[in-house]
């Protein structure tokens, strides 16, 4: 008999993270390998708050904290989105966890029962289905067509709720694709969620700053109606360049926020007191190096999209925000070049081209794949040539 529990047969080990794993074990081999799958800015964390974090452990800031969080911390969170997205919240409205992973593990371990429903668009973060599965809960895919932007429409939405969805989850910008729903659009949706009052939604922000061409971002809790149904996920890894500092948050539910608490206390208690301290900084410091930053991704999003676009069977959307784009491989996906799935394009690519990405099934649409454009304009030109090489090498 395994020692292995059956929850884990259910799920499969992150494809985005297996991706940047081959693609540095190749390097330590020797391979010039250019690595287009990690879901990480590229730049620094900004120096002030790397001082803060510095001075926090000079001052002793090193001990427990609250389970979900410092006061200064939700305090600090409070007002930014009051200042930013002009939602009121309370201080056990909020929680902080150790990434905005773990607050979406936490809600749905916190909220799930076996059978109940969620419904995730897809193309889809990887993580979201089997988040879901090892809470006991149902992933219910919705695939979104390309001419629709990636995007969940009001009519599709309508046709997936059952009498055992729970949750919907709306992520943008999205990770894969970078698509932005626009106020018109979510304002769509919430007139299907409003008149179906047991529906929660899961609205992950993450990628809110990080935007292109005045794409005006809109949160669903803006929807009054809606606010109390919804819990808003963000944090400060993506915008402030703090993957590694591990720090997430969410406004929501008192009654949700309160579970989530009572699972963190039983998991990892509360998130790094030095990280915290730092996210202080972060959300009540300088902004003005976001726009800074975002205007250097949009510059390196128009070049790979126009790159793309000039490769004979590989098209590709602009994104509004992130850094990604979505391309679609169909064209190349043929008897003629003896490559059946996104994941045979993305192997070969890797193999004969030393360029690695993520292929589109990983995120629940066959078909396509996923580059990261978060890297230097050197690597990206590098990249896009190999791609070029190797799409013509298969004609």
């Amino acid at each position: 008999m395994s020692i292995i529990s059956d929850s884990l047969k259910r799920i499969k080990p992150s494809p985005t993270i297996a991706v940047t794993q081959k693609a540095r074990e190749l390097r330590a081999a020797g391979k010039d390998v250019i690595g287009l799958g990690a879901g990480e800015p590229d730049f620094d964390t900004p120096d002030n708050i790397k001082n803060t974090a510095i001075q926090a452990i000079r001052d002793g800031d090193t001990k427990y904290t609250a389970v979900d969080g410092t006061p200064a911390l939700k305090k600090a969170i409070i007002e930014k989105f009051k200042r930013e997205n002009n939602l009121d919240f309370s201080t056990d409205q909020i929680t902080v966890g150790t990434g905005g992973k773990q607050v979406l593990y936490n809600t749905f371990m916190a909220t799930l029962n076996k059978g109940d429903e969620v419904i995730i668009p897809a193309p889809y973060w990887v993580s979201y289905p089997d988040m879901v599965l090892l809470a006991g809960g149902k992933p219910k895919i919705i695939k979104c067509d390309e001419k629709d932007g990636f995007k969940l429409t009001a009519q599709k939405l309508k046709k997936a709720i059952s009498k055992k969805t729970k949750w919907l989850i709306l992520n943008s910008p999205s990770n894969p694709t970078g698509a932005g729903y626009t106020r018109y659009e979510i304002e769509d949706l919430a007139k299907v969620l409003i008149k179906n009052k047991k529906i929660h939604i899961l609205s992950d922000d993450i990628y809110e700053h990080i935007k292109y061409d005045n794409f005006d971002f809109f949160t669903i809790a803006q929807i009054s109606k809606l606010k109390d149904r919804t819990l808003t996920m963000n944090g400060v890894s993506k915008s402030y360049a703090m993957t590694g500092w591990r720090i997430g948050y969410a406004a929501g539910p008192k009654d949700i926020i309160k579970a989530i608490g009572k699972i963190q206390s039983q998991s990892t208690s509360n998130p790094s007191s030095v990280s915290q301290a730092a996210a202080v900084e972060a959300l009540n410091g300088p902004q003005d190096f976001i726009q800074e930053r975002s205007d250097a991704f949009k510059k390196r999003r128009d070049f790979v999209v126009k790159s793309l676009n000039n490769i004979k069977g590989i098209s590709c959307l602009t994104p509004n925000g992130a850094f990604y784009v979505f391309p679609s491989c169909k064209g190349l996906l043929n008897k003629k070049t003896k490559l059946k799935t996104d994941t045979d394009f993305v192997k070969k690519l890797l193999e004969e081209s030393n360029v690695a990405v993520v292929q589109g099934s990983a995120f629940g649409l066959e078909g396509y794949f996923r580059i990261s454009y978060a890297t230097s304009m050197d690597n990206l030109k590098k990249a896009m040539d190999r791609i070029k090489s190797f799409c013509e090498s298969l004609s």
